[in-house]
């Protein structure tokens, strides 16, 4: 493949081979760059593309931060910008707090609680009524954004919806990308998006389009770096399709499973979900008990693994 330029669309199949890639071409380039955040390598004006936004997770030994992408997912369905709910699932966050209490930054009161309404919502609606429609576009980034030197701004400018052919895609615009940290996480949460929309109009997903003004890399993940592109390429195994049905219904339901969690690790929970989501619940229920550690965790977590209903998970649960 040639370098990327800016007018290029790199197509990859699955978020490891876009990782890699990305990986690669930075630690190759002479294009440096310093910030208030470090220094390190860019790339300028990258469009990106994933043919199967379901193969969103990496499996790699160490990218394979599953936990932390759907702890991310979960605040920013939520709504919240509270520091001590991502702070569960990302112990370095508390650096983009300008409080300790909140998160300047957080898309989530951006997408669920803007002037406008909730914008999820809202392109779900017009979509329904207007299914050719170029307008379905959510704003992360404001004009406010400048007004002082906060912590953390948002990334993520804006997110668009596009319908076509019963396939909805989806166009996602970023001013800034860090290339080992924040790329798998913005793939797994906005593909994540795009298929729970999808769902709700009742069509599949097509492709995932991410373009990034500055995509870099930090001096202090260059060792990281070399070690994800130093495993070559990985298999692919994509996420199984989500269920049939407007997940945005019953999502009340999973937020409530994930805060009972996050607040006790062995909270019992008898949620009646499908087994995709059920899924995602035990997920959730591993990384807590990981992280608390409170007596029997250890058989409790091989106890979710064996009720797993798909395979492709297994490898981020912790070893025996």
């Amino acid at each position: 493949m040639s370098s990327i330029k800016p007018s290029d669309v790199a197509e990859y199949d699955c978020l490891d081979d876009l990782m890699y890639d990305v990986l690669e071409r930075l630690l190759a380039t002479k294009d440096r760059f310093g910030a208030s955040k470090g220094d390190g390598v860019e790339m300028l004006g990258v469009s990106l593309r994933l043919a199967n936004p379901r193969a969103r997770l990496s499996r790699s030994e160490t990218r394979g931060k599953l936990f932390s992408a759907l702890g991310e997912l979960f605040w920013y369905l939520s709504g919240s910008d509270k520091l001590a709910f991502i702070l569960h699932y990302i112990s370095s966050y508390d650096k983009y707090s300008d409080d300790k209490i909140t998160v300047h930054g957080a898309y989530g009161p951006r997408l669920i609680k803007s002037s406008g309404g909730n914008q999820i919502q809202n392109i779900i609606n017009l979509l329904k009524s207007k299914p050719t429609s170029r307008r379905a576009a959510m704003q992360i980034f404001s004009a406010g954004d400048l007004k002082q030197d906060y912590a953390d701004v948002p990334c993520t400018c804006t997110i668009q919806a596009i319908l076509r052919k019963e396939l909805l895609n989806f166009v996602v615009y970023m001013r800034s990308n860090d290339a080992y940290l924040g790329l798998p996480h913005d793939v797994f949460a906005f593909t994540m998006m795009q298929e729970m929309i999808a769902r709700a109009l009742g069509v599949e997903v097509g492709f995932y389009h991410h373009m990034v003004g500055n995509l870099h890399l930090y001096d202090d993940r260059v060792q990281n770096a070399q070690e994800y592109v130093s495993e070559k390429y990985q298999t692919v195994a994509p996420m199984p399709p989500m269920p049939h049905g407007d997940p945005w219904g019953f999502l009340p339901t999973l937020l409530d499973a994930e805060a009972a969690i996050r607040a006790d690790s062995c909270a019992s929970l008898n949620s009646n979900l499908d087994p995709y989501w059920e899924d995602i619940v035990r997920l959730l229920r591993v990384h807590s008990e990981s992280r608390y550690k409170k007596a029997g965790y250890e058989d409790r977590v091989r106890a979710f693994r064996s009720q797993m209903s798909c395979s492709a998970y297994d490898v981020y649960f912790p070893e025996p």
